[in-house]
């Protein structure tokens, strides 16, 4: 892959019409000098030294050097590979809802939307931690497995919507144990799940799964989106209704304080713009650290330094080029006009 670090530098060429007409001023103001002292073709012989083209040439090799140098600027890079790399950190499994109910706009612009924006500042919070997603309604499936790499974390939540599961509802016990099978690490007291909903269940195993993860030393937080008073599931513009009546979905607290409070987790209310992530996170933070395996994307290999090299040897090109014809090239020439013409 390449690409371009600073493109904005790309500006500086639009000195380069400057530059073209500074030496037009300065080539016509050389010609109307010299026609003071005659007319050009009888003070030419009394010029022999003279180069005139030579002015040429080092006004396009400065006109190089610049273009060359503003390339450099731009940071060319080639390139990126993945490694894996030894750090300490926790694993972070993401259990987000994407029902229908979240499409309620007690939030604005939705209770999914604030939610999406919320974990993208959460990722980019995030340093040594691995990542992963589990996303539910009726059903549940791991959208994103425990990674490093936040950049494909971040493309993953902005594509999050309730069509991707296919069977509605709500059920976060089946999130949960999705959850639980996804970590990577084999240290229980550096994984944690962050459940992030507005609480409707409706199966009943939610809490009995909870148990189990607590029993594996894996810690819950719960993340309640939406208010008690509830609000209207708005789908495509239109207010969802069943059986002639208008659909309000709202916030169950007391399972999701319930959840938390099983495994030893937090629950908030979302609230923010980090809509109470940042506490979670902080308190993750306060759990021991393990060694994991990462993935990173190394730096993109710089490649200015080798057009600096190019733009460099035309500038001393330039600048040991004279202005008057070389008497050593005029010395080295083997056949002169006198020989040619005494043939």
């Amino acid at each position: 892959m390449f690409r371009f670090a600073h493109p904005q530098y790309f500006y500086l060429l639009l000195l380069l019409p400057l530059l073209g007409g500074l030496f037009i001023y300065v080539w016509r103001d050389y010609r109307r000098r010299l026609a003071r002292f005659g007319e050009r073709e009888v003070i030419g012989p009394l010029m022999r030294e003279a180069a005139p083209y030579k002015v040429s040439v080092k006004y396009w090799l400065t006109v190089a050097a610049v273009s060359v140098m503003v390339f450099a600027l731009a940071r060319p890079q080639v390139g990126s590979r993945l490694r894996k790399v030894k750090t300490e950190g926790v694993e972070i499994m993401l259990v987000v809802d994407v029902s229908n109910s979240m499409l309620a706009e007690d939030y604005e612009p939705s209770r999914l939307e604030r939610t999406k924006m919320a974990i993208n500042k959460l990722v980019d919070e995030l340093t040594n931690d691995r990542i992963g997603m589990v996303v539910f309604a009726g059903d549940a499936f791991v959208l994103l497995p425990m990674t490093g790499d936040y950049v494909s974390a971040k493309n993953f939540v902005m594509h999050l919507e309730p069509g991707m599961v296919s069977t509605q509802g709500t059920s976060v016990g089946k999130a949960l144990r999705a959850a639980g099978r996804s970590f990577s690490s084999q240290d229980e007291r550096s994984r944690a799940v962050i459940v992030i909903s507005d609480g409707e269940d409706h199966d009943s195993d939610a809490l009995e799964v909870a148990r189990e993860l607590a029993d594996k030393g894996t810690v819950v937080h719960t993340v309640g989106v939406g208010s008690p008073e509830g609000a209207p599931i708005t789908i495509g513009g239109q207010m969802l209704h069943y059986k002639g009546e208008l659909v309000v979905s709202h916030l169950n607290e007391e399972l999701l304080r319930q959840l938390a409070h099983t495994t030893g987790g937090t629950y908030v209310h979302a609230s923010g713009s980090l809509m109470g992530l940042d506490k979670i996170v902080r308190q993750i933070r306060a759990m021991d650290a393990s060694e994991i395996i990462v993935d990173r994307f190394e730096e993109y290999d710089e490649q200015y330094r080798y057009i600096v090299a190019v733009a460099l040897l035309l500038v001393l090109i330039e600048f040991f080029m004279l202005g008057r014809k070389n008497r050593v090239v005029e010395r080295m020439r083997l056949f002169h006009k006198d020989q040619q013409q005494s043939r």
